[in-house]
């Protein structure tokens, strides 16, 4: 069983992956999606993007690193995913999942499930133009209005070279509405003959225990439970292996907090950086009690310093700390 954090744009960039990945039970996480439209992108966007590139493809909880691309054209998205091995990404994934109105409406993401012979070629052209020991991955949902074309661009996909695929089991219409088709999973593995991985609407133990009942399928990609509920992979894992973890605390949860702050802090400017940690306080809330009481305080709060006391850190910028 291997046990993935989704690439959710807009979330979980690299400190989020960073401060989850410490929990531990996650085997690889992948980037937010790299937009590719008719150039190779610089290192520096790599650098924004994916910057545990530089420091051996891994978290730094050792969690290995996978690159994203977005797009549609299927030579400038090979041209980019070679340039992207040269700076050691071990595994090049491709997203034709995201439901984003302005993704979709430029010919990205979700879209794409209408074309299922543009999958094909698109798969093709990454796989050969990347060296034959790193593999090509893929993550799809199971159509944009419906699902008829689901079992078609699964085999698109598979026949294209994707070494294993990724189902989030919604179209994109369905958004993130519950539920998620299970079921549908099943019927993408038994139509592929390459590993296929569960995604969506796993918030706890059960949900994954029915997700593996009715999917069938032993892989999964945890996204928004996973953020919601840092220890679920690692409570999967210990499930998995027929044992019981007890559940990360709200007082174990605390350092994880501050250390998500203080990074948001040196990335961000101040007027960004308690949006970010209010936008995971949000999502914690599903499941800590304690978290919407934080959240309610910091709810209108901005200033920097006084988020500082609340979260009971000392905040020093990079500079100042090397000097």
């Amino acid at each position: 069983m291997q046990i993935a954090l989704a690439p959710m744009e807009g979330l979980v960039d690299e400190i989020l992956r960073d401060v989850l990945t410490q929990v531990g039970g996650i085997d690889w996480c992948v980037t937010e999606f790299i937009r590719v439209t008719e150039r190779v992108l610089p290192t520096s966007s790599y650098r924004k993007m994916a910057p545990e590139l530089f420091s051996g493809a891994q978290t730094a909880a050792g969690t290995p690193l996978r690159v994203q691309f977005l797009g549609s054209d299927p030579a400038c998205l090979a041209d980019n995913a070679a340039f992207a091995c040269t700076l050691g990404a071990p595994v090049i994934d491709l997203n034709f999942g995201c439901p984003a109105k302005t993704v979709n409406k430029s010919r990205g993401g979700a879209i794409l499930l209408k074309e299922p012979e543009l999958l094909h070629a698109i798969v093709r052209e990454v796989r050969r133009s990347v060296p034959v020991h790193i593999p090509v991955t893929a993550k799809m949902r199971l159509g944009f209005e419906h699902k008829d074309y689901a079992i078609e661009c699964a085999q698109a996909l598979a026949d294209g070279g994707a070494a294993h695929l990724v189902v989030h089991a919604r179209t994109k219409l369905e958004g993130y509405k519950p539920p998620a088709h299970w079921e549908w999973v099943a019927k993408v593995q038994e139509a592929v003959q390459v590993p296929v991985f569960a995604n969506g609407e796993v918030w706890n133990l059960e949900d994954w225990r029915r997700c593996r009942e009715i999917s069938g399928v032993e892989d999964i990609m945890l996204g928004r439970g996973l953020v919601a509920r840092p220890d679920l992979a690692r409570q999967i894992v210990a499930a998995r292996a027929g044992q019981t973890l007890e559940a990360m605390s709200w007082q174990e949860l605390q350092p994880l907090l501050a250390d998500f702050w203080l990074q948001a802090r040196r990335k961000l400017s101040p007027r960004y950086a308690p949006g970010r940690l209010k936008q995971w306080l949000a999502m914690l809330t599903r499941t800590y009690p304690q978290a919407t009481e934080l959240f309610n305080v910091l709810r209108r709060e901005s200033d920097c310093l006084r988020i500082d006391q609340l979260l009971g850190v000392h905040f020093t910028p990079l500079a100042a700390a090397a000097g």
